[in-house]
């Protein structure tokens, strides 16, 4: 695990490229802090930079990497599993290797297989590989975007890094929001592809980013190695029984946890009240021999608090648990502040916060890597949003089902569910209906519009952010397909790249130095779980009925019994002290002369806002201004940290 980053130029190298590569690469030295590795090929115009956290191989395991001709470069965050045994094959057909490191499989993986050897990678991966003799570098993400990888497509020069940070650090590139990726940041939910800044790109998941260099400049094409592919209703198996998708997920569960145990450091697991990560817990306790080390967040207000059937499954397997429990004081104040530095996005609830101060305390515990269990409610069908989706469209009378949701439910409304169904015409062109997760963004949309600076507003008066949304889903992969299965696949390219694998995964997680592993976003894992059929998926209003029944043995019956609760931190409004921290970011943020000084929002209506924000009563609607207000913060501090420069202190590489 590590971070990634450098710069291709159509012409020559200028004479400062190391002393800006090393900038770059030390801006995100968090991710890497064991040793700093740079390729400069003056005459070619390339410079790789690579920030290694040590965790397979760690004598020999250096990066960037060559091929045995020299003529190409690697440089890699994450890991490849199942590591050896294609090292081995690669061996076999004559093959060399420099380390026993699992990266280095990608090279003559490439030189044997072309653009096709991504197929063969399995983990969760982002990497850069330069091809001299074909003048050719190629970015590749893992087919879920676990790892992060940006780039910035300049006049003469393309810019990438893990983090967007890197691409900053950069003298070049223009630090510009951009109208639409701030409307996007008020609402939460984001285009795929799309960051808040001007010219700043993701490369999709699944994808490959293809730059060549000719006579006449770059050529840049993606392509795209990898996608969920639900099978179209009549294209199922009904042949298969509950017995079989319930064994085959188990063995696909155990293989693919096997492959997250293997490291040269210690391996612990993060542990919730939920059956995800309790399953990877147990799991995981069946294949070690010494009780493995359990991190789980307490927090400060019981409706929110999962801490005690934590414990009961960490006593159930002699888990050596390590409790963090958290205040206003660890969520708000620099903590929050922090979290939005390498977060390089807006969150709608602190739950990144408290992640943030989880992998603080994981490191502080000399751990650097844990399995856990993000992913599962996206393969398994398991969000309160999926379940209302499929009792409002599946065949019957579910209205007393219905009923159960949304009372079960209540806290959560304003920002998991919404309180009132909303449509969109873009969203019912594409999918037929309009899914329940992205209805409570709407109504979001609708209040945190009018706060935008009017200049802004002006520039995006043609734009339709939810349109925008839905034109960036492939039809075909939406065609012929159930109800569950377009939910979980519009969430899976939307919120769980941008939201769940970002500031509630591996960037809270890598601003400590420490790599997690989620072993149910597992292509192999993914593969068993589509072809599930919903109606075992989600069984007479129990969600991911088929993974409790694969995990029975190894759960609390509490937990299995359970019905899903959303793991998210207590809102602002919930507590005293936490509005008053919360009230202390906003004088210093959303005063007037911090709002007309960035431009972004409009200082009479945020003015407005707060001050409803302030009288209102009704706790659907304070859990959605809750998540405007968080928002409105969080675009001001990135203007301060991104726009404005003013960035926590980097220690030079």
């Amino acid at each position: 695990m590590c971070g990634i980053t450098g710069f291709w130029s159509l012409g020559p190298l200028e004479k400062n490229a190391r002393e800006v590569l090393a900038k770059m690469t030390a801006s995100i030295r968090h991710r890497g802090p064991d040793g700093f590795g740079y390729h400069l090929d003056a005459k070619r115009g390339m410079a790789m930079g690579h920030a290694r956290l040590s965790i397979i191989d760690m004598h020999t395991g250096d990066q960037p990497l060559y091929s045995r001709d020299k003529s190409r470069v690697l440089t890699v965050n994450g890991e490849f599993y199942d590591y050896k045994r294609i090292r081995t094959r690669l061996r076999l057909q004559g093959f060399s290797f420099t380390t026993k490191s699992d990266s280095e499989i990608a090279l003559p993986l490439y030189e044997r297989e072309g653009l096709d050897f991504v197929r063969h990678l399995r983990g969760e991966f982002a990497f850069a590989l330069f091809d001299k003799r074909n003048q050719r570098l190629v970015l590749v993400r893992d087919r879920f975007g676990i790892k992060p990888l940006y780039y910035y497509i300049g006049k003469d020069t393309v810019y990438y890094g893990s983090e967007i940070k890197a691409i900053f650090a950069n003298p070049y590139p223009e630090r510009k929001f951009s109208p639409a990726g701030v409307m996007h940041q008020l609402m939460h939910t984001m285009v795929p592809g799309t960051t808040a800044f001007e010219g700043v790109q993701a490369l999709l998941p699944g994808h490959m980013l293809i730059i060549e260099k000719g006579e006449h400049g770059f050529s840049v094409r993606d392509q795209q190695y990898w996608d969920m592919d639900f099978p179209k209703v009549d294209e199922r198996d009904r042949k298969l029984t509950a017995a079989h998708h319930i064994q085959t997920v188990q063995e696909t569960l155990q293989e693919a946890v096997a492959h997250r145990l293997e490291a040269d450091v210690p391996v612990g697991c993060y542990l919730s009240g939920g059956i995800d990560s309790c399953s990877m817990l147990g799991l995981a306790s069946s294949m070690q021999q010494q009780p493995v080390k359990a991190f789980t967040i307490s927090f400060d207000h019981q409706a929110y608090d999962e801490s005690v059937i934590a414990r009961e499954m960490a006593n159930a397997v002699k888990a050596d648990q390590e409790e963090i429990n958290l205040s206003s004081k660890e969520l708000y104040g620099q903590n929050y502040i922090t979290t939005m530095w390498h977060a390089e996005r807006t969150f709608y609830n602190t739950l990144g916060v408290a992640k943030w101060c989880m992998s603080k305390r994981v490191n502080e515990c000399g751990y650097r890597v844990v399995v856990t269990g993000e992913g599962s409610d996206e393969l398994f069908g398991g969000y309160p949003a999926f379940k209302r989706d499929m009792l409002k469209y599946a065949q019957g009378d579910n209205a007393g089902l219905l009923t159960k949701l949304e009372d079960s439910n209540k806290i959560f409304k304003g920002a998991i569910l919404a309180e009132n169904a909303v449509s969109h015409p873009a969203l019912e062109a594409v999918c037929g209906f309009t899914p329940s997760w992205i209805q409570p963004w709407i109504q979001t949309l609708a209040l945190a519009k009018p706060l935008m600076n009017e200049d802004l507003l002006a520039d995006l008066r043609d734009y339709d952010p939810i349109e925008a949304i839905a034109d960036a889903f492939d039809p075909s992969q939406l065609d012929g397909r159930h109800f569950l299965d377009k939910a979980q696949y519009t969430w899976i390219k939307t919120m769980l790249e941008c939201q769940i694998l970002n500031w509630g995964g591996d960037r809270v997680d890598m601003a400590n130095s420490m790599e997690s592993r989620p072993a149910f976003l597992d292509h192999y894992v993914a593969e068993a779980a589509k072809m599930i059929p919903p109606k075992f998926r989600i069984r007479a209003g129990t969600e991911k009925w088929v993974l409790r029944k694969a995990m029975q043995q190894i759960l609390p019956k509490v937990l299995y019994q359970r019905e899903k609760f959303a793991f998210m931190a207590p809102p602002g409004h919930t507590s005293a002290d936490k509005q008053t921290a919360l009230d202390n970011l906003i004088e210093r943020f959303l005063n007037p002369e911090a709002l007309r000084s960035a431009g972004m929002l409009n200082p009479g209506t945020v003015g407005e806002f707060l001050q409803r924000y302030r009288q209102d009563k009704n706790p659907v609607s304070l859990v959605r201004k809750d998540a405007i207000l968080n928002h409105l913060l969080g675009i001001q501090i990135l203007h301060e940290q991104f726009i404005l420069n003013r960035q926590p202190e980097v220690i030079p590489a």
